[in-house]
């Protein structure tokens, strides 16, 4: 079966496959696999039959779509294409004209703006909402200790003498007696002796949180001073000396700073109950 022959004859419904297809599949219409296919055909027929029911609503009736919205939407599509032929092909290629494409956009349109009427009754975010979510989610306002981190890694491998558990101690142990303790130098001697990757940024490891490295590093990095070197960290990667090139202390962001995104988050989500509510009322009524 051809796409012509697969899809719906409605374009507007074949707006609400391109729709589907583009965010889960990031495809076009004509790229989908058949089962693909038939996956983004349920999902639209769902939206599409959801949004036929919200624009036939009462509500809708106090939802008025200038041309000019409508206008600026086509546009925003057309922008997306080097030129009008590319857009037409495109269009004829998922079920689309210029026509249809208008009309889908219609819709869409006046399915946002009975949505957002129906979600201007939801009840109003009072201080006392905010201050009961800043109190109940502290931790999101908390940024954890991070520290700046280098180091230089001698790898510990018994198949080659140079790296034998002796002879990887015995080169670690010289790399410090000529780093003698100069933080400053730290990153010219990570790119000079260090066997890791990271040796090409001397050896640095960025700004690391508790827990990201392995154990045995993470504990060494986290009693450490800023701007110390550590003594010799054995892991199963081999023998490391670390730098605690900078700490950012541990801070919580206070209410005062936080209480407009707070409040924000409170009213979008007494806006979506708000649309849920009441969609699934609308639904009861066309099933009653």
């Amino acid at each position: 079966m051809t796409l012509a022959e697969r899809l719906d004859t409605d374009p507007e419904f074949n707006y609400h496959m391109l729709r589907s297809a583009l965010k889960d599949y990031r495809k076009n219409l004509s790229q989908l696999e058949a089962a693909e296919y038939r996956q983004v055909h349920r999902k639209a027929s769902r939206s599409y039959e959801l949004e036929s029911l919200v624009i036939a609503s009462p509500e809708a009736n106090g939802v008025i779509v200038t041309e000019q919205q409508l206008d600026n939407s086509v546009n925003e599509v057309r922008a997306r294409y080097p030129g009008q032929d590319e857009l037409l092909e495109d269009l004829a290629c998922n079920g689309l004209n210029e026509a249809g494409l208008r009309r889908a956009l219609y819709r869409e349109l006046l399915f946002d703006g009975v949505m957002q009427l129906v979600s201007a009754n939801s009840a109003d975010v009072n201080d006392l909402d905010v201050h009961l979510f800043y109190e109940m989610h502290r931790q999101r306002f908390e940024t954890p200790e991070t520290r700046l981190a280098r180091h230089i890694l001698i790898t510990v491998n018994p198949d080659y003498p140079e790296n034998s558990p002796l002879a990887a101690r015995q080169r670690m142990q010289q790399v410090i007696d000529k780093l003698a303790g100069r933080g400053n130098r730290f990153e010219q001697f990570a790119k000079r002796y260090s066997e890791c990757p990271t040796a090409m940024e001397g050896g640095g490891l960025g700004e690391v949180k508790r827990g990201q490295l392995y154990a045995e590093l993470d504990s060494m990095l986290f009693n450490m001073q800023e701007g110390g070197i550590s003594d010799i960290v054995e892991t199963e990667l081999g023998l490391h000396l670390l730098y605690c090139e900078k700490i950012r202390p541990a801070k919580c962001t206070p209410l005062s700073k936080a209480f407009a995104r707070i409040r924000g988050h409170l009213q979008q989500r007494h806006r979506r109950n708000c649309q849920k509510v009441w969609l699934a009322s609308l639904q009861k009524r066309e099933h009653a």
